[in-house]
């Protein structure tokens, strides 16, 4: 079982806070640290939101942590152009050392596109696009030195690129959500990594993965299957509602989907989900000030498991 952390906060995050959460879980004993890849906070009426750019943040914990893997759970697709989005993972896979894992997908939250005048297509057109940018991403990735790449398709074209971006070590790819078609069936040709998304239904989506799989013939097997667990987690009862009370309703909505309570409850909850199926999960946290809660979690829960 792989226990990483993921930032998602209320009120946005300085950089300054996020490293410190990263440093945290480095030092804690997490498989790795994520942030989601949003302009907007999960209460669309925040006007104190403090927008960070994902992978602008993510290279400099490449910098400033040693272990930890890094990525996003999920880069919106829709923020930036395939050849730009390949070339910025790989830099962060450079700097790190090899740490860099893409999560990917269509992206939903369309306030935040209107927000930052960033189009935001069609449902149907957006997983074209996605498709397409992955066969672009893991394309230039993928292509031998001295060979150039070239693409066209209905949304990109790329001709004759000779400048191919190099990771350290190819980052692995991560798709998931909740759509039992298109998504699954994406995560089978591309992916390292399928997504169920919040932790709720997971024995029935990986189910469907799994037979999404066998039926394009890609091996289940080689896949790893996550979720993403809401956690607010004290040593004492009072601790627990201190921090629940810091996040106001809307974190409370999104805590009502995962777990509130001591490290044994949360390890309970992680236990489920392995019995479900799930090899890794995310410990998706909303307060960007508050390391002490990674580091509760890195001693009375991962030290646990090891």
């Amino acid at each position: 079982m792989r226990l990483r952390v993921l930032l998602e906060p209320h009120h946005g995050a300085t950089y300054a806070q996020i490293l410190a959460l990263a440093r945290a879980a480095d030092e804690g004993g997490f498989d790795a640290f994520f942030r989601s890849d949003h302009y907007l906070g999960i209460d669309a009426e925040e006007t104190g939101y403090q927008p960070t750019d994902s992978w602008t943040t993510l290279a400099g914990l490449a910098v400033q942590t040693s272990r930890v893997r890094l990525g996003t759970l999920m880069t919106a697709s829709t923020f930036r152009r395939p050849g730009q989005l390949a070339i910025e993972v790989a830099t962060v896979g450079q700097m790190s050392g090899g740490r860099a894992e893409l999560g990917i997908g269509a992206a939903w939250y369309e306030r935040e596109h209107r927000y930052f005048g960033i189009p935001f297509p069609p449902l149907g057109e957006r997983f074209d696009r996605l498709a397409e940018q992955l066969e672009i991403i893991t394309g230039l990735w993928g292509t031998a030195p001295g060979e150039r790449f070239t693409f066209h398709g209905k949304y990109y074209r790329l001709e004759d690129c000779a400048s191919i971006p190099r990771p350290a070590g190819r980052p692995r790819i991560i798709i998931g959500g909740a759509g039992p078609r298109r998504t699954p069936a994406l995560a089978a040709r591309f992916a390292d990594e399928f997504n169920s998304g919040i932790a709720g239904s997971d024995r029935e989506r990986f189910a469907n993965f799994r037979r999404v799989c066998e039926q394009s013939g890609r091996d289940p097997a080689e896949v790893r299957l996550s979720t993403t667990l809401p956690v607010c987690c004290g040593a004492t009862p009072e601790e627990t509602a201190r921090r629940a009370a810091a996040l106001g309703e809307p974190g409370a909505r999104m805590l009502r989907l995962g777990v509130t309570g001591s490290p044994s409850d949360v390890l309970r909850r992680v236990e489920e989900l392995a019995a479900d199926g799930a090899d890794t999960v995310y410990f998706h946290v909303y307060g960007p000030n508050d390391p002490d809660h990674i580091r509760l979690l890195g001693s009375e829960v991962v030290s646990r498991l090891a």
